[in-house]
């Protein structure tokens, strides 16, 4: 019998959720995701020493101050282990834009355009990269006029129903929605665990993979941040999954079957289609306290990070 890893592959696109050259070449994924989390973790390790040099260099080379060095260093870094992934995966690789312009449209637009001129500059193939955006309604609106450029985008830290109807009528090209934060704060707000097909993280991305496949979307759904393999064999059949090293080795060494859980041609959705204004919008989020209150979370995270990074490379200027 093939293992769990390999009969998911033959349903769903696995991606892998790393920015470890080596794991992404072990578990052979068709596309990767980064962010600045990432990024940071793989600065450190040995196999990037000679991107860093060459991050502080072109750094270097800025009339600018140690704090805008440090900036440019820190995105030719994260474009140069981008190219590096896309030297190991057939299909796309995601870069974040900075999370502390998550709530400035022009700012990450230019932000956008810039990492995607960058993959250019290095020889990478801008065509297979995703831009990563927060799902605010500012990063929302950017992503839309970005994607009329011809810069694809991966939303990210989406938490909720309404994120998802704005992103899908921005014609994003892909969205995250994070399957274990939300059960994070489920567990804690409730004083509970859950598991299988009630996980609230597993009941919100079928919910918009079957609304995105009733009303005719284009945007892919790639489910993302799992806390374990039991959110993810629920959501077989998703048109892709993001998985860190761990639970692709956990999904390797099972052989059990693996059951097909959603479906493109034949979705399951009473949700009718809609088109959100902004206040709409942003009552629908005030409404949703978890959804609130893990977006802010992780921009938050994101931006520290950065910031961690964006020290080490100072340090090193």
């Amino acid at each position: 019998m093939r293992n769990q890893l390999d009969q998911l592959k033959s349903m769903t696109k696995v991606v892998a959720d790393t920015g470890d050259i080596d794991a992404i070449k072990r578990y052979k994924p068709v596309d990767a995701t980064t962010n600045p989390s990432l990024i940071l973790k793989a600065a450190e390790l040995p196999a990037y020493t000679a991107l860093l040099s060459d991050a502080l260099e072109y750094g270097r080379q800025s009339s600018g101050d140690i704090s805008t060095q440090s900036k440019l260093a820190c995105d030719w870094l994260a474009v140069a282990i981008g190219k590096e992934i896309q030297g190991v995966v057939p299909g796309v690789v995601s870069t974040e834009v900075d999370a502390r312009l998550s709530f400035n449209t022009q700012a990450t637009i230019e932000k956008a355009r810039r990492l995607s001129e960058m993959y250019r500059q290095q020889g990478a193939d801008s065509n297979r990269l995703l831009i990563k955006i927060a799902s605010t309604w500012e990063g929302i609106k950017a992503a839309e006029i970005l994607e009329q450029e011809g810069i694809r985008c991966n939303l990210t830290l989406l938490f909720s129903f309404t994120q998802a109807q704005a992103c899908a009528e921005a014609g994003a090209y892909l969205i995250s929605p994070f399957v274990g934060r939300i059960l994070d704060w489920y567990k804690q707000s409730e004083g509970r665990d859950y598991a299988g097909a009630e996980d609230p993280g597993v009941v919100s991305v079928s919910r918009i993979f079957n609304y995105y496949k009733q009303h005719g979307y284009k945007t892919t759904v790639m489910g993302a941040s799992f806390r374990n393999t039991g959110e993810i064999r629920e959501l077989a059949g998703c048109d892709c999954l993001t998985i860190g090293p761990s639970l692709l080795e956990e999904l390797e060494n099972t052989e059990q079957p693996l059951k097909q859980k959603l479906y493109a041609e034949k979705p399951v959705s009473d949700d009718p289609r809609v088109s959100l204004d902004e206040t709409t919008f942003r009552w629908l989020m005030n409404e949703d306290a978890m959804a609130t209150e893990k977006l802010a979370e992780g921009i938050r995270n994101f931006a520290k990070d950065q910031v961690k990074l964006e020290q080490l490379i100072a340090r090193q200027l």
